[in-house]
């Protein structure tokens, strides 16, 4: 925690006085910040510490100035929000509660986001299918909350393994997605994600999606700008709906609004939110763009065997990359950042040229290849590789995907055609 200041000290108007276990001259640790725009931070001198996927996500919390945080713990999420109770204890957030279940928590963010405060929250797996009914509700009420998704299993029989279907049941909900390699993205992400989420001109939740256990738990370098650093607070008033006065509320919400008559006012009233609800995705793109240093990133282009990816999957093919390179192979690598918005025009440049293409994934539905297929159907001549895919808590060692290549080049060139049928080996 920083160290308090006299000047900080006469910045107290008194809203803390009396805090429980507090001392009287308590200064919360936010207060000590220096505000600092996106922009700045990444140019900002930075430290590298080798640490979790967990207190990653911590440390860029406790940069992002956020004003509610509310979740339900469930593993692996719940290593990162009970460090986000230890901000808020710190006062690096105005506010925090444990919630009763995840419906709940899910409705009651989204009422902290309609007050026009900066809101976080945080799930995992079978919680987020719980939060779903909310979570949906979210990109038409124009609610810019982030949420942290640490991915596990949600299929029967039940486990707490890494696995990134749910992600699937994210991507037509009109809600910004984004699934993170490693703990480095977990830190820059969602400070990105809060920014662009509340440009005024997006107005949209967006999550950042992580593989659970294998970046949450686990422990890599990551780069940081010092803690005393942290972006601007939310303008509650710039947002493409106004915030919600709660201090003075209208007479009536919601009763008997237009859009709940059954008539064609209604119908189009509702169809044209919704379109302009996936156009505030579309207009996402150019600052996800401006702060990802693009929606892609390209590993040896050009190369007629590539890989495309996304999540923890991109790490593993990145060594797959490497050491294919050491045998005088050229392999190309595709890390896709934003699932939504999706990178359409981006991948199908990157890709073309390409003659074989593998999508690796940990999940069992192959939702990343279905998306691939259907971007790059009359734009590229490539065979389009199912997998290889793990799930269920599966790791995929690097030499799964090097098997692969190596028996789609024997198979072609034995002239016989390869369909695997099953992506475990």
């Amino acid at each position: 925690m920083s160290t308090q200041t006299a000047e900080a000290k006469v910045k107290n108007t008194g809203k803390h006085v009396d805090v429980p276990g507090k001392p009287e001259d308590w200064v919360p640790a936010g207060d000590l910040q220096e505000v600092v725009t996106l922009e700045e931070m990444q140019k900002l001198p930075r430290e590298t510490i080798f640490m979790t996927g967990s207190e990653a996500a911590r440390e860029s919390i406790r940069r992002a100035n956020v004003d509610m945080a509310i979740a339900y713990p469930i593993t692996p999420q719940s290593e990162t929000m009970q460090q986000a109770g230890y901000l808020f204890d710190e006062g690096y957030i105005k506010d925090y509660y444990r919630a009763e279940e995840e419906i709940g928590t899910m409705s009651a963010i989204s009422g902290a986001s309609r007050a026009g405060v900066r809101s976080l929250t945080a799930t995992s797996g079978p919680g987020l299918m719980r939060g779903q009914e909310a979570i949906a509700s979210w990109p038409g009420a124009r609610t810019p909350i982030v949420m942290l998704n640490m991915c596990r299993v949600i299929n029967t029989p039940l486990a707490i393994q890494p696995d990134n279907i749910e992600i699937s049941f994210l991507l037509n909900t009109g809600m910004l997605v984004m699934h993170a390699e490693n703990q480095q993205d977990f830190f820059d992400w969602p400070l990105i994600a809060f920014i662009v989420s509340e440009e005024v001109d997006v107005t949209l939740p967006c999550t950042v999606s992580v593989d659970g256990f294998f970046v949450t738990h686990a422990r890599g370098n990551v780069s940081m700008c010092d803690q005393k650093y942290k972006i601007p607070p939310r303008d509650g008033w710039r947002n493409a709906v106004p915030s919600m006065d709660n201090e003075n509320p209208p007479a009536r919400i919601s009763r008997d609004a237009p859009i709940q008559k059954s008539n064609f006012i209604s119908y189009h009233m509702h169809a044209s939110w919704q379109q302009e609800v996936f156009a505030a995705m579309d207009r996402s793109a150019k600052y996800f763009d401006k702060y990802l240093g693009g929606l892609i990133e390209v590993v040896n282009p050009g190369a007629d065997e590539m890989i495309i990816a996304s999540g923890a999957a991109v790490s593993q093919a990145r060594e797959a990359v490497r050491q294919e390179g050491e045998k005088g192979n050229k392999v190309g690598l595709i890390k896709v950042k934003t699932i939504r918005p999706w990178p359409r025009q981006q991948i199908i440049e990157a890709a073309k040229h390409a003659k074989t293409i593998l999508v690796p994934e940990f999940n069992q539905a192959g939702w990343l290849h279905k998306e691939i297929c259907t971007t790059l159907y009359g734009h590229c001549s490539a065979t389009i590789y199912n997998g290889p895919r793990v799930f269920g808590g599966m790791t995929m060692p690097t030499e799964l995907i090097l098997d692969w290549l190596k028996e789609i080049r024997e198979k072609s060139t034995s002239g016989s055609f390869f369909v695997p049928e099953k992506s475990l080996v």
